[in-house]
């Protein structure tokens, strides 16, 4: 509803789709394709991740959310196990704008936003080091973590963004929908 606010045009595909609605017609008409995924990581077909994995690498834009970070698609991209500490903590998220002349974060004035309430992302993440770090979070309890970066790789853009949970209406958050 977010984008959709904002002008753009939005198509869903879900796992029950026919090609999980990611067919080479849908992918060749997407600029920039979001991925959410939270327990069914393995019942994405592997074909599925090659033709996706091929559109960004030809140009297409990929926004990775939160737990997405676990998908087949995300680590093939990023040639890691992709994985990170995590709990249900329910505690504070403030996230530090790092690089404030980066695009994403056009339009915000203040040095970070917050979030009262969210599940815990914490290093060790292992992905390769971004090319572009946009956000640090750090949470009331002292972890930190690399929660919004940057990869070109081909021709497209990777863009790894981790608030967001099942538990917690993070993506109704007004400077979560700004940068999303």
């Amino acid at each position: 509803g977010a984008l959709r606010e904002q002008g753009m045009t939005v198509r869903t595909a879900t796992l029950d789709d026919p090609d999980h609605g990611l067919t080479d017609a849908v992918l060749q008409n997407t600029d920039v394709l979001t991925w959410w995924g939270h327990l069914a990581h393995h019942e994405v077909r592997d074909d599925i991740v090659e033709r996706v994995q091929q559109r960004v690498l030809e140009g297409m834009g990929l926004l990775v959310l939160h737990s997405a970070h676990a998908s087949k698609l995300f680590r093939k991209l990023m040639g890691t196990g992709c994985m990170l500490r995590w709990r249900e903590a329910g505690e504070r998220e403030r996230l530090w704008i790092i690089a404030p002349s980066h695009p994403i974060v056009s339009g915000f004035t203040e040095e970070f936003f917050e979030l009262p309430h969210t599940e815990m992302y914490g290093e060790f993440f292992d992905i390769p080091a971004p090319d572009e770090l946009i956000f640090l979070s750090t949470f009331s309890s002292g972890e930190v973590f690399r929660s919004g970066c940057c990869w070109r790789r081909g021709k497209g853009k990777v863009f790894y963004f981790s608030p967001g949970d099942q538990e917690y209406p993070v993506y109704h958050h007004p400077d979560i929908k700004r940068v999303l």
